[in-house]
């Protein structure tokens, strides 16, 4: 848990497959990102979470998009290290709770946030963040400060500042950071690396001890 509250930038991994997600979570790593999200309606979701943690990377591997507990029970097997949803599902936090794996529940209303945490959640997500803006999650952390927030959806590299200044402990980025699909190239890699140190440059004075 501890590390996902350090980890301030959260990469959100979709369409990647066997052969491009270790040049990915290389590129991020070596920008100093040192945490990814590949989400599980990725065929092959489960090879691909083996593939990372059977590699030498010292970086935190996690399952996006986990909607029920099959999947949860799924990529847990697989070896992912946190889960993380877009809804709230109080059995899949729960199978996330039996086998010690911190889940970050998604929610949007206050009432969502807190029944997500009661439930067992390790952390909130507020999606789609970028939908309601910064203050919104600023007036939610004004009745609910115990909960960690993570906000994700629609934030990018000029924003993102407002969302810590909002009071969140991570963000989650999706294509704005990495776009799967489209990195078909040893300079787009290296271009990923420069982007993963700017988010981190960003953001350095919002770490959480």
């Amino acid at each position: 848990m501890h590390q996902l509250e350090q980890a301030r930038i959260i990469p959100v991994i979709r369409k990647a497959n066997e052969d491009n997600i270790l040049p990915i979570a290389e590129s991020l790593y070596e920008g100093g990102i040192k945490i990814i999200e590949i989400t599980a309606e990725t065929p092959g979701v489960e090879a691909l979470i083996r593939k990372v943690r059977n590699s030498s990377l010292d970086i935190l591997v996690g399952a996006g998009t986990v909607l029920d507990p099959e999947t949860a029970k799924s990529v847990i097997g697989a070896g992912a290290q946190f889960l993380v949803s877009p809804t709230l599902n109080k059995s899949a936090i729960q199978m996330a709770n039996r086998y010690g794996i911190p889940f970050v529940c998604g929610a949007l209303t206050p009432t969502e946030v807190l029944t997500a945490f009661e439930a067992g959640a390790k952390m909130v997500k507020v999606f789609p963040a970028g939908s309601m803006g910064p203050d919104y999650i600023k007036n939610i952390r004004g009745p609910l400060p115990q909960i960690p927030i993570m906000a994700t959806g629609g934030i990018h590299l000029d924003n993102l500042e407002e969302y810590f200044n909002a009071g969140v402990q991570a963000v989650g980025i999706g294509s704005q950071l990495v776009a799967a699909d489209q990195l078909t190239s040893d300079e787009d890699y290296q271009r990923l690396t420069i982007e993963a140190e700017r988010y981190i440059q960003k953001t350095i004075k919002f770490s959480f001890l």
